[in-house]
């Protein structure tokens, strides 16, 4: 897989560096002993409180440094990526901002981790420092294991033990909090492909078709391999297996974290998935969804939960300095406010009506558009954003939901209705194009009953708002000849021409309108535009039922 980097030897010092350079000025630092020891610690810090140090390998950002700062983590100590930091470094964090009220490291369960910081802790106990430290094992994939890993749940007890020490409490009150915290969290993981480490060789242990439940945040195989699925079904498997981890009757905290390469859409589908399902039902506060403990680019989510009481409440919806910490937020039911709308739509001016010809034709030319989704798809895919076909058929599939209620036996309140539909439900440049194009062409039909004339007229206002023209490469290509051989009365030669223009744009090297205009010679090259393709295929079906 492509990343972007330099060097892969100097991408985590480059990273932290990049992570300082934005943050707020003055806010954070490094210790000079970098970049051998990577350490990143709160500027302003003046050792009057119990200090909170995490950290581990690199590859989860914004863990760790990320979460530096006023009311969560002191100091954070980062080693290779997946490689935990070393013996001297935690130990150089400890010295750097431990004061009289000591530390607490919070500690991943993984064997690298929980050595050199439990030995660095034993190093600095020696050195007269006061140290405690928390071991978090939140991940519930492996039924029954003796050393679960830790996750995405630490986050929770970074917030928790963050807020403790921020309010001045001594060292035996922050760690109790964030002992007692880490023991009541519960994580789980599911990914639909491996991550990829910068500079090394890639290769995706999953098939196409499957995903990984219970994986961990260094790219570890899954517990198990699972079939892809609607994401319904995805966040019910993981309900099942989480649910009987949580206490009866009791209100939770809710993290949902990306992996690092689930794109925002995803995301927040997935978040009204788990939202709506029975163990949203036991959420009274959310995080998320954000990347916030991710493994590198896994194109993957999880899911954590803590059991919730009056503390924990309020150590998590407390105010924190750093911006890679999402602030919770109360489960709240979606308000909604009324749309305006036009006294036609309230009093129903449009009153349906049948004509039994036009409701074939618009069926049959719904129908054509809907089933050529993928290769308009696809021939937007090599010329623009990929998505012609699908918006093509989101149009024909609304105009279809409601033919019913079409205006049929009246030429020019079709023509608006039709336009009415498109520009709501069609979306994108299209959608508002082709809405010009019908509400212009009623306006034309009502004055003057010619329906070629009107076409010409809606062709008219669409090219004028649009701003495309033939030899543009769009469907005004297509749309144009056709609409002027449909004037002298022959569909059968309106058709030819609809073919005939949408092959036209295959030799259209540069494209002056649309999406395919930021598209390069080469790309074009070959390719006809595909709502000229769609304009001709409409024409074909108008031809065929003549």
């Amino acid at each position: 897989m492509k990343h972007f980097f330099n060097r892969r030897e100097n991408i985590v010092t480059e990273a932290l560096d990049g992570l300082l350079m934005t943050s707020s000025n003055g806010r954070l630092a490094r210790l000079d002993s970098f970049p051998d020891i990577k350490v990143i610690l709160r500027a302003d810090w003046d050792k009057s409180k119990v200090a909170i140090i995490s950290g581990g390998g690199a590859g989860h950002e914004p863990s760790h440094a990320g979460f530096v700062g006023k009311g969560m983590l002191t100091a954070a100590v980062s080693g290779e990526i997946f490689a935990s930091p070393s013996v001297d470094a935690v130990l150089t964090a400890i010295r750097a901002v431990t004061g009289p009220k000591g530390a607490l490291l919070i500690v991943k369960n993984y064997t690298g981790d929980r050595l050199n910081f439990g030995l660095a802790a034993e190093k600095a106990r020696a050195e007269g420092f006061d140290v405690e430290m928390v071991i978090v094992a939140d991940d519930i994939a492996i039924p029954g294991i003796t050393q679960p890993r830790g996750v995405a749940g630490t986050l929770f007890v970074h917030k928790i033990a963050g807020y403790h020490a921020e309010r001045d409490d001594d060292l035996k009150t922050v760690a109790t909090h964030a002992a007692a915290a880490a023991g009541e969290i519960v994580s789980l993981g599911m990914s639909l492909s491996t991550c990829s480490v910068p500079g090394q060789a890639h290769e995706d242990r999953l098939g196409a078709d499957e995903g990984e439940l219970g994986l961990g945040i260094h790219g570890e195989p899954g517990v198990e391999r699972i079939i892809l699925q609607p994401v319904a079904d995805i966040v019910s498997t993981m309900v099942t297996r989480l649910s009987p981890a949580l206490r009866e009757g009791a209100s939770h905290a809710l993290l949902i974290n990306n992996l690092g390469a689930v794109p925002p859409l995803e995301m927040t589908v997935i978040a009204k998935t788990v939202l709506s399902s029975p163990l949203g039902r036991r959420v009274r506060l959310i995080i998320g969804p954000a990347p916030m403990m991710t493994a590198l680019n896994m194109n993957g989510f999880s899911l954590s939960l803590i059991r919730l009481d009056a503390a924990r409440d309020a150590a998590l919806m407390a105010a924190v300095e750093p911006h890679a910490w999402m602030p919770a937020v109360e489960r709240h039911e979606i308000q909604t406010i009324a749309a305006p709308r036009t006294a036609a739509g309230l009093n129903g001016a449009a009153v349906a009506g049948e004509n039994t010809h036009n409701r074939r034709l618009i069926t049959a030319l719904c129908e054509h558009l809907i089933s050529q989704e993928n290769e308009l798809n696809r021939l937007d895919g090599r010329v623009g954003d990929g998505d012609t076909g699908s918006t093509v058929a989101t149009g024909a599939r609304s105009v279809l939901a409601r033919l019913d209620t079409l205006p049929l036996d009246r030429p020019a309140a079709t023509l608006a209705a039709l336009g009415d539909i498109l520009g709501t439900s069609m979306g994108g440049s299209s959608g508002v194009l082709l809405s010009i194009f019908f509400t212009a062409a009623a306006k034309a039909m009502a004055d003057k009953a010619d329906i070629s004339a009107a076409l010409l007229a809606g062709l008219d206002r669409m090219t004028f708002y649009g701003g495309a023209a033939v030899g543009d490469r769009t469907m005004v290509d297509a749309l144009s000849p056709a609409l002027q051989a449909l004037a002298s009365g022959d569909i059968a030669a309106a058709a030819r021409a609809a073919v005939a223009g949408a092959e036209s744009t295959k030799t259209m090297t540069k494209a002056r309108a649309g999406r395919a205009s930021y598209v390069g010679e080469r790309d074009l090259a070959g390719v006809a535009d595909p709502g000229a393709v769609a304009v001709a295929g409409a024409f074909g079906v108008v031809a065929s039922l003549a």
